[in-house]
Parts: C-alpha cells; sequence; structure tokens
C-alpha cells in the first residue's frame, strides 16, 4: 500500500495599486487565501500572484500589463505550477480584456466577489483553464471576509461600498455599484475586534464616508458613528476618508470637536476651485460653501490639517477657471494634497467632452499648482515648529531613517513626523507613542531632532507587535502580557480566533 503524497503548503503575494480602499481589500484577499491555507511568501517567490488594481489613477492599464508582461516570463520558467490572479476596480471594467491581453493570467475577478478568489484558483488548477467572475452586484460585504492585517496598530474598516453620486470624471459607480451601508453594530463589533487585537488606531473607509446612514434613512447617522466609535474602551485615534463636501453637514464637525478619539485631520476633497467645471464634474457644491466648510472645522478644531484632491486640466479648463483654483487653494492652507493631472477614462461622461486641454498645457498648469501648495505646505509645516507631537511609531512609513537614526510616524494630526533616537537609551516599538517637540520643517514632514532621552509611552500596539514578531519567528514573545491571544484574525466579527 502506497503512502499518500501530501501537497507542500503553497505561497502567495498580493500587488495593491491604488486608493485606501484597496489597501483595504487586499488585507481581506491576504485573509481569505490564508483562511484556505496558503502562507505569505517571504522572499517574492510565490506560487500565486494576485495584482489588486486599480482602473482611476493614470495609466493604470499600462501598470497592470507592465507587471503582468514581468511575471509572464516568471511563470514559463516555473511551468504550470505558479498562478497569476488579477482583481479590483481594473479587473471589474475590463473584465474578458485582460485574458484576451494576458492569456496567462489564471484568475480574473471582480470588486463584488473578492471572496471567491480561493476557489477560483482551486477550480482554474483542477480544469487546467482560465477562470472568469465578474459579478455586477456585492456578492458578500467584504468586511464579513477574513482579514490579514499589515499592521498591528493600525487597521482600517469599511462603513460601506458603492457611490451614488455621478461625477463625470469617475469610473468608480460603474465598478463598485450603488452605495450599500454596513449596519454600525457590525461595523462597532469590528473596531471592538480590532482594539482587542491591539490596534489602537482606524480609519473608517467609505467612497463618500460621510453619506453614510442615506441606504437606510439616516441623514446623522455618520456623525452618530463618530460618537459611538469614540466610546470603544482602547480605541485612541479614530480617522476617516474620504468625505464629499455636498454631504459634509455641522453635526459631523460637532462629533468630530466633542469626540476625543477622533483626530484633528480631515481630507476634504476640493477637485477645481471654478464653480463652473465644478458643476460640469457634476460636484454638487460651489466654492464658496467648500471654504465654508473649512472655516467651520478650523473654528471648532483650531490645529485640525487638511487635506485635499485637485484635478488639473479637465475638459474646458480655461485659464480663468485654473486662477479659480488657485485663488481656493491658498485661501484653504492645506497641510498637503494630492494633485492629479486629468486623463481620458473611458466610460465616463468627461471622456467625450469636447475641449480636452493639451497635455502641454496642463502640465504647466500642474507645475504652477505644485509649487503653489508646497510654498503653502512649507509654511504650514513651520507653524508646527516649538509644538509638542504624540508620535504613533510605525514599522512602514520613511525609508531614509535606517540611515538617518530617526523613527518614523504619525502625529495626531495626521502628518509624517521623523524623530531623532538617541545612540543609547529605551527604543519604542511599532506601535508605541513618542512625545516629541518639533524642531524643523519641510514641506512633506517635520524634524523632532531634540536632544536628551525619548518620552515614550509603552502601549498595547507595541506588545502586539512584540507577539507578531515572536510568532513568526516561533520565538516566545518578551515582554508579552500573560494570556495575550495570539494567532488573532479579526472577521468584522466580535471575539472569532484562528485556532492553530
Amino acid at each position: 500500500m502506497s503512502t499518500p503524497v501530501l501537497e507542500r503548503t503553497r505561497t502567495y503575494q498580493v500587488r495593491t495599486f491604488g486608493c485606501q480602499m484597496n489597501v483595504h481589500d487586499s488585507e481581506r484577499l491576504s485573509g481569505s487565501l490564508e483562511a484556505a491555507g496558503y502562507v505569505r511568501a517571504e522572499d517574492g517567490d510565490a506560487d500565486v500572484v494576485v495584482i489588486n488594481t486599480c482602473a482611476v489613477r493614470e495609466n493604470a492599464d499600462n501598470k497592470l500589463y507592465g507587471n503582468l508582461g514581468m511575471l509572464a516570463s516568471v511563470k514559463r520558467e516555473r511551468g504550470g505550477d505558479m498562478q497569476i490572479a488579477v482583481g479590483g476596480c481594473l479587473a471589474q471594467k475590463d473584465k474578458s480584456v485582460i485574458l484576451e491581453k494576458a492569456p496567462y493570467v489564471d484568475v480574473v475577478f471582480g470588486t463584488h466577489n473578492m471572496g471567491s478568489l480561493p476557489a477560483l484558483l482551486e477550480r482554474a488548477r483542477h480544469n487546467g483553464e482560465a477562470q472568469l467572475e465578474i459579478l455586477e452586484s456585492l456578492e458578500t460585504f467584504p468586511s464579513t471576509l477574513p482579514t490579514r492585517r499589515e499592521s498591528t496598530h493600525s487597521g482600517w474598516v469599511s462603513i460601506s461600498v458603492g457611490c451614488n453620486n455621478t461625477c463625470t470624471f469617475c469610473i468608480v459607480p460603474a465598478l463598485r455599484g450603488k452605495e450599500k451601508d454596513r449596519r454600525p453594530g457590525d461595523i462597532l463589533a469590528e473596531l471592538q475586534a480590532l482594539v482587542d487585537d491591539g490596534a489602537i488606531e482606524v480609519t473608517l473607509l467609505g467612497q463618500n464616508v460621510n453619506s453614510y446612514g442615506v441606504e437606510f434613512g439616516d441623514r446623522l447617522a455618520f456623525g452618530k458613528l463618530l460618537r459611538a466609535a469614540g466610546q470603544i474602551d482602547g480605541l485612541e485615534r479614530l480617522r476617516f476618508t474620504s468625505p464629499h463636501p455636498a454631504a459634509f453637514t455641522d453635526d459631523v464637525i460637532d462629533a468630530m470637536a466633542e469626540t476625543p478619539a477622533v483626530m484633528p485631520q480631515l481630507h476634504m476633497p476640493l477637485q477645481s476651485g471654478s464653480d463652473r467645471i465644478l458643476k460640469a464634474m457634476r460636484r454638487s457644491y460651489r466654492s464658496e460653501k467648500f471654504l465654508g466648510i473649512l472655516e467651520r472645522v478650523r473654528t471648532r478644531i483650531p490645529h485640525a490639517a487638511i487635506t485635499t484632491d485637485i484635478i488639473v486640466g479637465f475638459p474646458g479648463e480655461t485659464e480663468e477657471d485654473f486662477a479659480e483654483t488657485l485663488r481656493v487653494v491658498e485661501q484653504s492652507r492645506f497641510a498637503s494634497a494630492f494633485t492629479f493631472q486629468y486623463s481620458i477614462r473611458p466610460g465616463t461622461p468627461a471622456a467625450t467632452m469636447d475641449d480636452q486641454v493639451p497635455k502641454a498645457v496642463v502640465q504647466e498648469r500642474y507645475e504652477r499648482l505644485v509649487a503653489l501648495q508646497e510654498r503653502i505646505s512649507l509654511e504650514e509645516n513651520q507653524r508646527q515648529v516649538g509644538r509638542e507631537v504624540h508620535v504613533l511609531v510605525s514599522s512602514t512609513e520613511g525609508r531614509k531613517d535606517a540611515e538617518s537614526e530617526r523613527l518614523t510616524g504619525r502625529a495626531e494630526d495626521g502628518r509624517l513626523v521623523h524623530v531623532a533616537q538617541p545612540a543609547e537609551g529605551e527604543r519604542p516599538r511599532p506601535g508605541d507613542i513618542v512625545t516629541a517637540v518639533v524642531t524643523h520643517a519641510a514641506p512633506f514632514h517635520l524634524l523632532a531632532d531634540e536632544p536628551g532621552p525619548l518620552r515614550i509611552r509603552r502601549t498595547r500596539s507595541g506588545d502586539a507587535w512584540v507577539r507578531a514578531q515572536a510568532e513568526s519567528c516561533a520565538v516566545p514573545a518578551p515582554g508579552a502580557a500573560p494570556g495575550a491571544a495570539s494567532g488573532r484574525v479579526s472577521l468584522g466579527l466580535p471575539g472569532l480566533r484562528a485556532r492553530s
């Protein structure tokens, strides 16, 4: 009688393009794969490579097919054991086009059926042919899927998916569908599970996060949710992105100001300062309303850092329209801005509009906008010099810090801070809080190079990081609390654990 041969554990890698929603989706994809028995590849030589795509950012197609082209040669060298999967917004939009252009791809799936990935991979192996599954409506809310979090101290929680707006430059509503809101109890349960797992910072996600409640008819639901989340013991930093100016109400500002856990940070997309262009974009607010929101936020939360998104060169934009954008940017005093040159997105109304702005004109305007915003960012950061900040130490941000012996993290207002470490003395762990005084400013970061020992508050998140490091090396965790949970996987429900 022959002894059965056990198949080795298959490894995976997820590559993410796009926004925070895509990053969070990738955590769900990783969790689903690990729940199915896959393990994360540590050396980049994975049996399964998943590309989670974006259809909003410029050159999304080129980035995808460039990656696929490189993977094709790797797959030829390794043979049929390797699999390639493509999901996300571009997969939802292009459907079978991906398999036509890259027939060596094994699985194509969309934004509505992320949880199907392990089954589709197995079906592709069994049948020996590519699997294409694109659903037109949500199969299961993503937050019910297992998650492999990238950070022990911070997490993402989706409160809604989809969008009910019809912005003429945006393909998202066609790819993610109409807005669907989660029940408040489910959201709060997932927040509690993240905190129980060691997180002290959570960002609430939604395509239009502040329109939360539209599906069950409560216009004040988002402010209520912020207040309720702020009551969770151990949740120290609560953020959200991205709101829509048209739906941003004073009760949300009040909830932000009156809930200590909500951080003094706001990302408020402007897109254009020209009322004429805002109308063409179908953005249902005008510059005066936008500036009024910022004024009211700063009245209630004086130290709030406000960031934005801006599109340059939308069809029909004149020099007068662009001058209006510069005017609003100057008045808004954004801490930073994500600036984009308009590019045609097939399938959007703007793609077929007349008066597409010549590339050279867009480039020149873009450079002027970037120069203005960099000046403002530097001036706003210089105002922070001498202020005391509380920095949540990160394990992932600030690559230059290994050379400079600085640690890196985010202040409460979301600004990136590099903090000098003394040659000797206690060192913080990712997830700990360091209190420091800002000594220098640059447009994109702050420096805290004050001499002397670090002022460190050791946190549950730091403990969780130690446990995670020990578990990854299969050694006992030093300094972990007695009876601390290990191997925890958040499923969006309280009290679920993965048993080893």
